[in-house]
């Protein structure tokens, strides 16, 4: 069982992981170079500033990836944990140079959480960070299991989900997924400098929402885009050839006759179809999962809807994924929107909680839900830790079955008879 955490590095990644696994009872330990980063982290209760008297379970090691290889090696050295990990976004390359540089490299496994948000450091941490949002392992030949059992249950104490990947094939993805992506938020940012105030007072949502993610810490992303440099040329190629493609487009249109301009757009219009395909193909990468639908009953009265809105985007609900229907109750509006079906049973006591009139769509959640409370795991007070572990290993080898998820079975083989309530819409 982890009992102690030592973290080293109390940025947004470090105090999150702290925020987290504090909640659950582990005894976290900071560190940093930086005293005040460190103190800003413990003042928001993600542990206490100093090193363990002895050994944590588990060190990690949140530095930028050009740093992390030289603070494995001191920090084994001083024997600051039994187990490491490390939460760099560049994998292959680090993870060789570690392996041959480490006096216990069976102790250490490579990590990369899939989480973040576009501002840094301890004050912009959240201990929910890392729910539902995956987490890449890359252990090796070498790795032992007791480090690779350390680092799986500080991901279920953050409620992710761990990855089992390859090094290169990690590196590979996140660079089409996150680091190319950055790179251009930032080259489109930079275009900014040169519009004049009234070009910029024109700036709507959607330059803003483009934008969002453009690089704040340049040296950070210096050090991270260094490390994955061929996998990031390789989708900025890719790119160049798209904008090469659609500048000829626009440079054919503007020359052509007016009735052959649209043949003149169409290697341009291809590829805003392929833009549509791939925002698709984002947006439903959780189909593969089972999800379920929310149903909420929201009065009609000033601000209501609003603070709904508010509340359901700690899930990762966005206004416009919220479907409004009739409700058959005067002055009441029916919004109904989709959730893991992991999480449905969380959403509904959450919004509850929250004074709102919710329900799971479907009778699956509707005996989750049932279960859950014959087993006394009910709404938390204010304040309250939640204590559900839940980390599913995603892998390729065949796994142990699972229940359906829509079978009506209690956890002890009975069956739910109660009715289910229903929302009247």
């Amino acid at each position: 069982m982890l009992r102690t955490v030592a973290v080293v590095g109390t940025g947004l990644i470090g105090t999150s992981i702290g925020l987290a696994v504090s909640r659950h009872g582990v005894t976290v330990h900071l560190l940093d170079q930086d005293d005040v980063a460190a103190r800003t982290a413990a003042a928001l209760g993600a542990g206490v500033v100093g090193a363990p008297d002895g050994p944590a379970d588990l060190a990690v090691i949140a530095v930028p990836p050009g740093a992390v290889g030289d603070v494995l090696a001191r920090t084994q050295a001083q024997g600051l944990a039994r187990s490491y990990t490390d939460v760099a976004s560049v994998k292959a390359q680090l993870t060789q140079d570690v392996l041959t540089s480490l006096d216990a490299p069976s102790r250490y496994v490579g990590g990369h959480p899939l989480a973040g948000r576009e501002h840094c450091g301890p004050l912009a941490a959240r201990a929910d960070l890392f729910e539902d949002r995956a987490w890449v392992l890359t252990p090796s030949e070498t790795t032992s299991q007791d480090a690779v059992n350390h680092v799986f249950e500080m991901i279920a104490l953050c409620g992710a989900v761990p990855v089992i990947m390859d090094g290169r094939a990690h590196d590979d993805a996140v660079a089409l997924t996150s680091h190319a992506p950055r790179l251009l938020a930032s080259l489109m940012a930079a275009r900014l400098r040169l519009g004049s105030p009234e070009e910029i007072r024109l700036a709507g949502q959607g330059l803003h929402d483009m934008t969002r993610t453009a690089v704040r810490d340049p040296g950070l992303w210096s050090d991270i885009l260094q490390a994955n440099a061929p996998a990031v040329a390789g989708v900025l190629r890719e790119v160049r050839d798209d904008l090469t493609t659609v500048l000829g487009a626009l440079d054919d249109a503007s020359g052509a006759p007016r009735g052959m301009r649209g043949r003149s757009l169409k290697p341009m219009v291809d590829l805003l179809d392929d833009g549509a395909a791939g925002l698709a193909a984002i947006q439903g990468r959780l189909t593969g999962d089972r999800e379920t639908r929310i149903r909420v009953l929201v009065t009609q009265s000033p601000g209501q809807l609003v603070r709904l809105l508010d509340a359901v985007r700690a899930f990762h609900v966005e206004p416009e994924d919220m479907v409004p229907r009739q409700s058959p109750v005067e002055g009441t509006l029916c919004l109904t929107f989709a959730v893991p079906a992991a999480r449905a049973l969380q959403v509904v006591l959450e919004l509850e909680r929250a004074g709102f009139d919710a329900e799971a769509a479907d009778p699956a959640s509707g005996a989750r839900r049932h279960r859950a409370n014959a087993q006394g795991l009910s709404a938390p007070e204010p304040g309250e830790p939640r204590r559900e572990l839940r980390a599913p290993l995603m892998r390729h080898e065949e796994e142990e079955p699972r229940p359906d998820a829509h079978s009506t079975e209690t956890a002890n083989g009975g069956q739910v008879n109660a009715p289910l309530r229903r929302l009247p819409c």
